[in-house]
């Protein structure tokens, strides 16, 4: 079993306009002991800054905007064993740390996210907000092939082999599904645990359509990076479909002597594309997976 002491975990809590909680947010960790705390500010308007360094975290204003830019900041300026990221709104509880770190020291996982949905306070979700999550939650378990039912948590364990081999380019609320992703393509493990979640003081700063849209639109696109196979997968799977229908039609009218050559022709390309296209897909996914374990191979002929 690895030992993790607080001392050898960094707090990272990105902010804006969080004046109403991240006193209590950094009193509690401070009071488990964990004192290395980094709260990465994106320009707020209010006393977080001030509220913040009172109660002895370092305080950075980041050099951009957007969660997903102050979260790639804050990786690359600290070193720490582990590194810890949670909301400054009081929404996560800070005495669950001790259940997200358990599994990186138990050796069961490199990254640890904290799932909201099975224990959370009444009208901590809206109606949409909680449709929203299971939507996008169950499009990331389709298009991904991974058990994972809370990719949009913002309350994450990472062992530092994880947070500085990540490439995080996108600089909005998109960061957990690319920080999910990224750790999948990097072949490491992720598991989750159960923690509590609460209302909100003040008003949500994601916007329920634009955002779960954005969200949505990153969950595809980051399939590239994941296996891109899979969109060779469900071109040929669309190709075989169209050539089937087709061909179903060409056949039906010959039997009523109406011949379609052309249409026959149409068909005839669209099922070999479609072959040809499962064909590829398959070639790149087996070597996807012959690069994950090579990853996996290096880091532990490095250990």
């Amino acid at each position: 079993m690895q030992e993790i002491e607080p001392l050898d975990v960094t707090i990272i809590i990105p902010t804006l306009n969080e004046e109403g909680g991240i006193g209590r947010v950094i009193d509690a960790f401070k009071e488990l002991g964990y004192h290395n705390i980094l709260v990465i500010d994106g320009n707020s308007t209010d006393r977080t800054r001030e509220i913040a360094r009172e109660k002895g975290a370092k305080v950075v204003v980041q050099s951009g905007r957007g969660k997903g830019q102050a979260v790639a900041e804050a990786f690359s300026m600290i070193e720490s064993d582990v590194a810890v990221l949670i909301d400054g709104d009081g929404t996560y509880d800070p005495r669950d740390i001790e259940k997200m770190l358990e599994p990186i020291r138990r050796g069961m996982a490199e990254h640890v996210i904290g799932n909201r949905l099975l224990n959370y306070e009444k009208g901590a979700f809206t109606r949409l907000n909680l449709f929203g999550n299971r939507v996008l939650n169950w499009l990331f378990r389709f298009l991904y092939g991974v058990e994972l039912h809370d990719i949009l948590s913002g309350y994450r364990a990472l062992k530092k082999e994880v947070y500085k081999s990540v490439n995080l380019l996108k600089p909005g609320f998109e960061v957990e599904t690319e920080l999910t992703v990224e750790t999948l393509t990097n072949g490491f493990r992720i598991v989750e645990v159960p923690i509590n979640y609460y209302r909100r003081n003040g008003n949500t700063k994601l916007n329920p359509i634009g955002d779960g849209l954005g969200i949505g639109r990153a969950i595809i696109e980051l399939l590239v990076r994941y296996n891109p196979a899979k969109y060779l997968y469900l071109l040929g799977i669309v190709f075989m479909v169209l050539g089937l229908l087709t061909g179903s039609y060409v056949v039906y009218e010959w039997f009523h002597r109406i011949p379609h050559d052309l249409l026959a022709i149409v068909t005839a390309i669209l099922v070999l594309g479609g072959v040809q296209f499962l064909a590829i897909g398959f070639v790149m996914s087996y070597m996807f997976k012959v690069m994950v374990e090579l990853k996996k191979s290096l880091r532990e002929g490095r250990k």
